[in-house]
């Protein structure tokens, strides 16, 4: 089986609830996850048919509060595209 641990969470937001109409779900998934690892855990987890997965990089960015400089973190994020007529819900989780 593949390993459970590469999807952290889903990742809410108003955009990714407006995308849920669509038969999209957002992840935030392990840095070193690929693609078909992530539709591997998502139809065995969720047990539904994954057409299609993107992966978005999102870099680490600077932050500043007053002189002290930080950074936050970067994370990596897959948009899963579901079977039509198939959903998650994974709002009320």
């Amino acid at each position: 089986m593949a390993n459970t641990f590469l999807i952290k969470r889903p990742f809410i937001t108003e955009k990714t609830v407006a995308l849920s109409v669509q038969g999209k779900y957002v992840f935030l998934v392990a840095n070193n996850a690929n693609k078909s690892e992530i539709k591997k855990v998502v139809e065995a987890q969720y047990k539904v048919h994954v057409l299609q997965v993107h992966v978005i990089n999102a870099r680490p960015k600077e932050r500043r509060r007053g002189k002290v400089i930080g950074v936050r973190a970067g994370f990596k994020k897959a948009i899963v595209t579901l079977k039509k007529g198939e959903k998650l819900d994974i709002l009320s989780q």
